[in-house]
């Protein structure tokens, strides 16, 4: 496989705005192909600054996000509103202000609303397949200082699993300790994967993705788009890519 594209950009923000601008792009070459789109987002910082940069972006307004669906590649089991959650920061970064309509947006339901994380995993799943959704267009995706993408960590006994799209994660090495991720094969059932990663602490991992390095050590190197792959950085996140 070709390596991915690395885009740099100067800093956070102009990574978010470009990324955005993509976004929209993105949305409307897919909705001019199909009835709908489906569109998996991440959470963290650059998580809530894509959504808020979408949020302001002004071609927006060109995209009919009555067809457009949003879909997270994991989440934290803890309840629906909590602030820890992918869903929650997003939320508050402006993701309602894009007209969705709520029955679009697909959520990994928490302890308020399933008996365990496993529980939250099958009708997650369910509800991918309700929807049909046999690739997303674009699966947005961070990745921790440790290569982590999702909730698939490095030497973690869930980050391996397949045959299924959806998995539940326990003894997380970083807090919460339950969650909910789509599986490596979900998250490359995607017609563009991009890897959006900015700050310094995680230029190590940068590094490791683009180069190369074994699913174990850095799951983020092995997540590829069934079309295309794209790194999209900040100058601080590709320090290390020389």
């Amino acid at each position: 496989m070709s390596a991915a594209p690395v885009l740099v950009h100067p800093g956070r923000q102009a990574l978010a705005d470009a990324s955005a601008a993509r976004l929209v792009v993105a949305l409307l070459d897919a909705l001019a192909e199909r009835d709908r789109a489906h569109v998996s987002m991440t959470g963290g910082s650059m998580g809530s600054q894509i959504v808020r940069s979408l949020a302001a972006e002004p071609a927006r307004d060109a995209v009919d996000w009555g067809r457009v669906h949003v879909w997270w590649g994991d989440e934290r089991y803890l309840p629906a509103g909590d602030p820890d959650r992918n869903d929650t920061q997003n939320d508050e970064a402006g993701l309602a202000s894009l007209g969705l309509p709520p029955g679009n947006v697909h959520r990994v339901p928490g302890p308020d609303l399933t008996a365990s994380a496993e529980d939250a995993a099958e009708a997650y799943a369910a509800a991918l397949e309700e929807h049909a959704v046999d690739l997303f267009d674009v699966m947005v995706l961070g990745v921790g200082p440790d290569g982590h993408v999702a909730s698939l960590f490095p030497h973690h006994p869930a980050a391996p699993t397949a045959g299924r799209p959806t998995v539940a994660v326990h003894d997380s090495p970083k807090p919460p300790p339950d969650r909910v991720s789509l599986t490596r094969e979900r998250l490359e059932r995607s017609r563009e994967v991009w890897f959006l990663v900015a700050g310094g602490d995680k230029a190590d991992a940068v590094r490791r993705g683009v180069q190369g390095s074994s699913f174990a050590e850095t799951p983020a190197a092995n997540v590829h788009g069934e079309q295309r792959t794209l790194w999209l950085l900040d100058a601080d996140a590709a320090a290390d890519l020389g």
